[in-house]
């Protein structure tokens, strides 16, 4: 993996973007990535219904880890429910949830409203499909567990072009905080009614452009700006502030306090507004 610490987000985007097919790599050649792939290869085409798949949990946590919801993986009841659900009917559970990813999943899937697969698990192009979505998901997952702009920069750029309307923004909770954040749409609005939220968001982001790589990269290089510049959860780590600290502590205790400065922190230390 590689270090994002010390970097502004911007700097450790372009990073992330450029070590990209490397770290894929790097996690799928792993132990535990090439464990769990070849587990998944080697038995996805034996499962046929919903239960056989709840019972190999070792495959069933690969599928619930590619759609990201590991944090699931012990609600199997729930989780049968979904799988069983016919999305045709309004009232079923899959309909209900509000989170997009139980649709994904259930889709992706595929099984039908008895719990019997269509076939999906015999197909290889299918399971390829799977191992690259669970790499995506890993790698999008360790970029965010260093930086979460940068993450939630990844989640964007990678379901930009899926996009129509503005409720697509808020029906996910990553895609809902960085549009109105790019946009400059204040906190506070979140308790606005939902259609008024959406006019907001349709009022100033161009929809019908975010298959556009400018557009896209237009509202990353704003969301990015305005995460750095409200983000102090950093400053103990400024190298004024270490040195202002180091010289309080000496003077109070009549001792010097050595500090160590990172040169390379530095150099890429992100310029302030009053730079």
């Amino acid at each position: 993996m590689i270090s994002l610490q010390g970097l502004s987000s911007l700097v450790g985007l372009s990073l992330v973007d450029a070590t990209r097919e490397r770290q894929i790599e790097s996690i799928k050649n792993s132990a535990q990535g090439t464990r769990e792939i070849n587990a998944f290869r080697e038995r996805i085409g034996s499962i046929e219904t919903v239960d056989q798949l709840l019972d190999d949990h070792e495959l069933y946590t690969f599928v619930m880890k590619a759609y990201d919801l590991e944090d699931q993986i012990f609600g199997k009841a729930l989780m049968a429910k979904v799988f069983k659900s016919d999305a045709d009917d309004d009232t079923s559970l899959v309909n209900r949830l509000t989170s997009q990813k139980f649709k994904d999943i259930h889709e992706g899937l595929g099984f039908l409203a008895d719990g019997i697969g269509n076939n999906n698990t015999l197909q290889p192009a299918w399971q390829e499909e799977m191992v690259e979505r669970f790499l995506d998901r890993q790698f999008i997952n360790m970029q965010t567990d260093q930086n979460e702009t940068i993450g939630t920069v990844l989640e964007f750029r990678k379901l930009a072009g899926t996009i129509s309307s503005p409720f697509d923004f808020l029906k996910n909770a990553i895609l809902s905080e960085f549009i109105q954040t790019a946009v400059g749409i204040p906190s506070e609005a979140a308790g606005l009614d939902i259609d008024i939220l959406a006019a907001l968001i349709e009022d100033r982001v161009d929809i019908e452009n975010l298959d556009d790589p400018k557009e896209v990269n237009k509202l990353v290089l704003r969301y990015i700006a305005i995460k750095d510049a409200e983000n102090t959860a950093n400053i103990s780590e400024n190298i004024a502030v270490q040195l202002m600290s180091a010289a309080v502590n000496a003077s109070s205790g009549g001792q010097f306090v050595p500090i160590t400065l990172d040169i390379e922190s530095i150099i890429l230390t992100p310029r302030g507004a009053y730079s």
